[in-house]
């Protein structure tokens, strides 16, 4: 059986990750892709205390279906937004959308 320690671990690397390529990125489908591994770290620590815990219990894969289903609304909202802005800026670097700005 595979400690809870190495799950926690995984995840801290997972997250880690995640977060260097969100901030790291300057095209906005890469940031995307980073915000979509740290919720994937979110995910392996529910379910391993999920596991770890009391298994009667079905809190850490419930928790883990709502996060995967804001993770799945996350990633159609933001690609819709970054198809709008591909259209009318022909760019999807992040650096290059100012649209907000006066």
């Amino acid at each position: 059986m595979i400690p809870l320690s190495w799950y926690l671990f995984f995840s801290a690397a997972l997250f880690s990750i995640g977060l260097f390529g969100a901030l790291s990125r300057r095209n906005a489908v890469a940031i995307l892709l980073g915000i979509e591994l740290m919720l994937n770290s979110v995910n392996v620590n529910l379910v391993a205390f999920w596991r770890y815990g009391d298994v009667s219990m079905m809190a850490g894969q419930v928790f883990a279906i709502i996060v995967f289903a804001v993770a799945a609304a996350e990633v159609s909202v933001g690609l819709a937004l970054v198809i709008s802005v591909y259209r009318r800026r022909n760019t999807v670097i992040a650096e290059d959308l100012d649209m907000l700005k006066w």
